[in-house]
């Protein structure tokens, strides 16, 4: 149950029954009322819920919208006892403002209590089944920074969306297909051969970190020279095999360690052996979306609102990479998925609409296709750029990141920022024991909480049933502002489901933990009135179980102590 929904439900209920009374009445004229919002205001001056129902109605009652709200207002409570409202005022052009009673506050705690670890869940999702696709980089390389934030936000964002109602599957897209695997082979083998001390050219466009050579070396001790006398052709497809599946391995095993757990891994070699690929580009010409230019396939892209065509298949046939995609996007929908979800780097931006144009043209709702791009991540230490990495060469690998600074920090620093924002990571703040660290700040306000309930246990003090708990008793204006935000953690969760905006968690988190740090620093908790005490410790153990939510949310954990 979502306190606050239920609330803005009744409220929403109680101005409808007004305004048609109006109506009835012939204050205020209007046909059908409009979708008004009823939301928290950011002042606490303006109560506690503020509605715009008069604003919407002014061009249909052609009437100014303070006189719209003095009408609804005039029949609103005549004929009922509002059940939380304690007043209800006209503010600003037009504005319905709903101050309620003080219970109302502590019933949403009792509420929440008796929710307990499910506090924050809701439906609000319907059971929509969706997809997010992240990370998906190629398999000939490790991970890098870029993935991290990719894994962090995407893996984030499907806990979040679960939470919400969401029925939700995290893939990742092999691309084991095309140009770079060719390359990938060609690399394998220079390597290969030129520990066996042959002179041989490396590829102009080959793969030269130096992981390479260490996959190379690891088959070499396994299976000798084998190789040698095979043709070119066969030992490529060999050694591919081998690194491919090494390097799946070896990205499996570190994003494990990263906290994250894929329930697909999609291999583009797949829709080629099933001929999905081809089939897409035979449907988009059946459809005439297909031009011939150059002994090439042209998807006519222009047709969709795209600048240009754009090419499916060579002259020499072999499909194009964006071929391969529109058939993997094909697949999704085929799948069941109504709405996918991709996380993709900044540089694919010109890949976007010439998607979703390809899909629109498939008869697929393109706009259920949606892409969340990321820009930069700069590593800092010592206030200057970090730039090289010990084992890749060119790249600070995820793997050294989890190194340096563990999984918690790495995980909260990247969903801190929204996504389309270019993100500066300081290793040494990520690194810092201190309440200048975001998520030491966060974890530490899990622990105090703990270590306060764990003082009531040593005294003999237990939690009361909840249902016999005076939550009235919280009286106090740090009490209150605490419980006023902890109660919004269901909306903050659909809020940033539907937004995919996994960050909106992170920023909630660090401010209901200030609300804490502040309540511990005005409220005793322990050693006061028994009731009061009661009151104030089930407060704790809901704000625990919050932060606890939120935090798992983000791929983080909660520890009991710091």
């Amino acid at each position: 149950m979502n306190w606050l929904e239920e609330t803005r439900r009744e409220l929403r209920l109680d101005l409808t029954q007004a305004a048609e009374r109006a109506r009835a009445a012939g204050e205020i004229s209007f046909e059908t009322l409009p979708d008004f919002v009823i939301e928290r205001p950011r002042e606490k001056a303006h109560g506690d819920f503020a509605a715009n129902l008069a604003m919407l109605l002014a061009r249909q009652a052609k009437m100014p919208p303070r006189k719209i709200a003095e009408a609804i207002l005039a029949h609103l409570y005549k004929e009922e006892t509002p059940k939380f409202v304690e007043n209800v005022e006209i503010a600003g052009a037009g504005f319905i403002n709903f101050r309620m009673q003080a219970h109302w506050l502590t019933d949403g705690l009792a509420d929440a209590a008796a929710q307990g670890k499910h506090f924050g869940e809701s439906d609000a999702g319907g059971g929509q089944k969706v997809n997010v696709e992240f990370v998906s980089a190629n398999p000939t390389g490790e991970l890098h920074l870029g993935n991290a934030r990719g894994a962090a936000i995407g893996d984030s964002l499907a806990n979040i969306m679960q939470a919400a109602g969401y029925s939700v599957t995290r893939e990742y897209y092999i691309n084991d297909a095309g140009k770079q695997i060719e390359n990938f082979g060609l690399s394998l083998e220079a390597r290969y051969l030129q520990q066996f001390g042959q002179d041989v050219p490396f590829p102009e466009d080959g793969y030269h970190g130096e992981d390479i050579i260490a996959t190379v070396k690891e088959y070499i001790a396994a299976e000798g020279d084998k190789l040698l006398a095979a043709p070119a052709a066969e030992r490529q497809q060999e050694l591919t095999r081998y690194a491919l599946a090494k390097k799946i391995g070896a990205i499996k095993e570190a994003l494990a360690h990263y906290g994250v757990e894929y329930d697909v891994w999609f291999s583009e070699q797949t829709l080629h052996d099933a001929d999905e690929v081809m089939g897409a580009v035979q449907q988009l010409k059946a459809d005439g979306n297909v031009l011939e230019q150059d002994g090439a396939l042209w998807f006519a892209a222009d047709k969709f609102g795209c600048e240009k065509p754009e090419v499916l298949v060579r002259a020499n046939g072999i499909p194009t990479y964006y071929a391969a995609d529109i058939a993997y996007h094909k697949n999704k929908f085929q799948r069941g998925f109504t709405r996918l979800i991709n996380i993709w780097g900044a540089d694919h931006h010109g890949h976007v609409a010439r998607l979703k144009a390809a899909l629109a043209a498939l008869g697929y709702p393109a706009e259920e296709l949606e892409i969340i791009l990321m820009q930069l991540v700069r590593l800092f230490s010592g206030g200057e750029i970090m730039r090289m990495s010990k084992r890749a060469g060119t790249y600070v690998t995820l793997e050294e990141l989890l190194d340096e600074v563990g999984k918690d920090a790495a995980r909260f620093f990247f969903v801190m920022r929204s996504a389309d924002s270019q993100m500066d990571f300081d290793l040494d703040l990520a690194k810092s024991q201190s309440m200048d660290n975001p998520v030491y700040y966060v974890q530490y306000a899990h622990a105090r909480i703990n270590s306060i309930i764990n003082q009531a246990a040593e005294q003999g003090i237990s939690l009361a049933d909840a249902a016999d708990v005076n939550f009235g008793l919280l009286t106090e204006e740090a009490e209150r502002d605490l419980l006023r935000r902890l109660l919004e953690l269901p909306d903050e969760i659909a809020q940033a489901a539907a937004q995919e905006a996994p960050h909106r968690i992170a920023a909630y988190v660090m401010e209901l933990s200030a609300l804490f740090h502040s309540f511990y620093g005005a409220c005793r908790v322990l050693g006061v009135d028994a009731d009061l005490q009661a009151a104030r410790l089930w407060l704790c153990r809901v704000t625990a179980d919050a932060v606890a939510k939120c935090l798992s949310l983000l791929g983080v954990s909660a520890p009991q102590k710091m």
